[in-house]
């Protein structure tokens, strides 16, 4: 596949790394990070420069970015278009905002997406990102059934160990008590249904259970009293579950029963993640709300978006009504320009036919891992996919904190970037490894993750 990548430069990124070091842990408070982890021998991991499927450190170490930075850099590193796609919209216009105010950059971009959604969805909303979309798609259902009427629509159906973002509205669909229990309380209204994980499952468990579930907890919370379902195409958290076949055809089913919105959660699976610009595409349905993000621009420049259907846009088009709501960098022209030549790029290079002609090989390359012991399951779609880690594989027994701590903080996370692959080692729910490669990744890239993969899982197996 042809691509167009900047050539390395120079590896080293400065001549004094020792004062990054200093400054970094100094002045930088990084995000869902042990800060005081990085004592006087443990140095802070600072990512200088990047090229295609690879980034490197401060020394010019190359690593192999098994994760797009945090399933984002879908196009991959060193992108020069986009940069000349920025430069141009800078030196045109830097910034003028979408309050009251359009652009020819947001206009195109807009217009651009709502020809990519399923049908019917028209109304494109920007953001700064992920949980701004989410955040904005809960207060657009919220104003959407009071306009109607229905006031007590109020609470929203997410399900376990779900990550939908980390504003306080964001955390209520959030399923990870670890992220809200320091903040709380958080905005009320949350509701959590059973996520996807067969694996997890009883053995005879109806397939569509996890669907049906859904629709119980809307009979106990009350339908009347709720809004939305909110849901990932494929569950982040808890690493990468599946739906079942026919999954989101019953969840339409039962939304549409209940006077309930379906948003679709796409902040990592759109833009080609799954082998197709929507994750919906992928498992034949249509919401009525996408939230989209990290993939819009490959992460070159922060945006993302609420894809909203007309017919829940309708009432908000009318006479002097509004959608009260807003961010001061929403529909930014130079993230959108950025955006406009990152769709140019995954169009031209079929970036999602690349995932669709390679997701079997990768998924392959992990399930050869199951001859470690540890290695209980694999499962996810596209270039998005997870190992969970067990301690006995026949009983699926799972490591208990302190085990999972040892096994994953204390080796695995570190050993796999000592030798050169950066991926997620992360338990909120069962230990697993998260892998999504730059959707510009291919065997050889594969062949890279397997080996690595294989002399730390090894080794972590023996430790156990």
């Amino acid at each position: 596949m042809a691509t167009e990548l900047t050539q390395p430069g120079p590896q080293p990124a400065t001549e004094h790394p020792a004062d990054l070091q200093a400054l970094a842990r100094r002045h930088l408070w990084m995000h869902f990070t042990r800060m005081g982890g990085f004592g006087p021998d443990a140095e802070i991991p600072i990512i200088a420069r990047g090229d295609g499927c690879y980034v490197y450190d401060e020394h010019g170490r190359r690593y192999l970015d098994g994760l797009s930075a945090l399933f984002c850099v879908n196009s991959g590193h060193g992108r020069a278009e986009l940069a000349d796609a920025a430069a141009a919209q800078i030196r045109e216009l830097g910034f003028f905002t979408n309050w009251s105010y359009a652009h020819p950059r947001a206009i195109e971009l807009a217009t651009r997406i709502a020809g990519l959604a399923p049908a019917g969805l028209e109304r494109v909303f920007f953001t700064s990102g992920g949980s701004e979309a989410v955040e904005s798609a809960w207060k657009l259902v919220r104003a959407y059934h009071r306009m109607r009427g229905d006031e007590q629509r109020t609470k929203i159906v997410a399900r376990d160990l779900a990550y939908h973002g980390t504003s306080l509205g964001a955390l209520a669909a959030t399923g990870l008590p670890s992220l809200k229990t320091p903040f709380e309380p958080v905005v009320p209204g949350g509701c959590h249904a059973p996520n996807t994980n067969a694996y997890r499952w009883p053995e005879g468990r109806e397939p569509l259970w996890a669907a049906d579930a859904i629709e119980a907890l809307i009979l106990a919370e009350g339908p009347e009293t709720v809004g939305a379902v909110i849901l990932e195409p494929v569950q982040n958290a808890g690493g990468c579950f599946e739906p079942q076949p026919g999954y989101f055809q019953r969840v339409r089913e039962i939304c549409d029963r209940h006077g309930v919105l379906l948003i679709s959660d796409e902040v990592i699976c759109s833009w080609g993640r799954l082998g197709h610009i929507f994750g919906c595409d992928r498992f034949g349905y249509v919401p009525d709300i996408i939230t989209t993000a990290k993939g819009l621009t490959s992460a070159y420049v922060p945006m993302g978006a609420m894809i909203v259907a007309d017919h829940v846009a309708e009432p908000f088009m009318q006479g002097t009504e509004s959608f009260v709501h807003g961010f001061t960098f929403g529909g930014h022209p130079v993230a959108a320009a950025v955006a406009l030549a990152n769709i140019d790029i995954i169009e031209r290079e079929d970036l999602c036919g690349n995932v669709r002609a390679n997701e079997g090989a990768f998924r392959a390359m992990l399930e050869s891992l199951r001859d470690i012991k540890i290695v209980g399951d694999v499962r996810g779609v596209g270039y998005f996919h997870a190992i969970e880690l067990v301690k006995d594989r026949d009983a699926q027994q799972s490591f208990d904190h302190e085990e999972s701590e040892q096994l994953l903080r204390g080796f695995v996370s570190g050993e796999l970037f000592r030798r050169g692959l950066i991926c997620r080692a992360d338990d909120r729910g069962d230990p697993v490894i998260q892998l999504a490669p730059p959707l510009i990744a291919g065997p050889q890239q594969f062949e890279e993750i397997e080996a690595i993969l294989r002399a730390v899982l090894t080794a972590a197996s023996a430790r156990v």
